[in-house]
């Protein structure tokens, strides 16, 4: 079910970008193993523009989700490794860990949270952001990451 869900929006995702008229359609195979590759703030893949790292609204700023995508594969690793890339991209937005008013959190596996949360404690200086956490379902966090965080920051 999931092979065949997934197939199904890569082939929804080629069609809508074939009729958008930004480039070739690429194969279902192919959108799947080619690497992301991040332009300036544009994260595409095969040079087709997917989202953006951040965009900024009303003095609002919105976090794309990070995760981590890397050894060493463990929860406290991969937690550190997406709070200092969702610092980074708040810093390139012009805003800082300590203006985020909301986070949400994806792990792969509940039992991480106690892992999770003692790196997470503390990043968000002295009055810590408003938080959801969530398990994902089946399949877990896209890009074989044991975490994903996006956020919201005020300029």
């Amino acid at each position: 079910m999931k092979t065949e869900r997934r197939s199904v929006l890569k082939k929804l995702f080629a069609s809508v970008v074939g009729v958008a008229g930004i480039g070739a359609v690429a194969n279902a195979k192919g959108l799947a193993a080619a690497p992301e590759k991040e332009a300036g703030n544009i994260t595409s893949i095969q040079n087709v523009p997917l989202f953006s790292g951040h965009t900024i609204h009303n003095g609002l700023v919105y976090i794309a989700g990070k995760g981590a995508h890397t050894d060493p594969f463990d929860i406290k690793s991969h937690t550190d490794i997406v709070l200092k890339e969702l610092e980074k991209e708040l810093i390139k937005a012009g805003t800082s860990m300590e203006k985020v008013l909301k986070v949400t959190v994806y792990l792969n596996d509940i039992a991480d949270y106690k892992g999770m949360n003692e790196v997470y404690k503390g990043r968000f200086g002295k009055k810590p952001p408003v938080r959801t956490t969530i398990a994902v379902a089946k399949g877990g966090v896209p890009g074989d990451s044991l975490v994903e965080m996006d956020a919201i920051a005020y300029i």
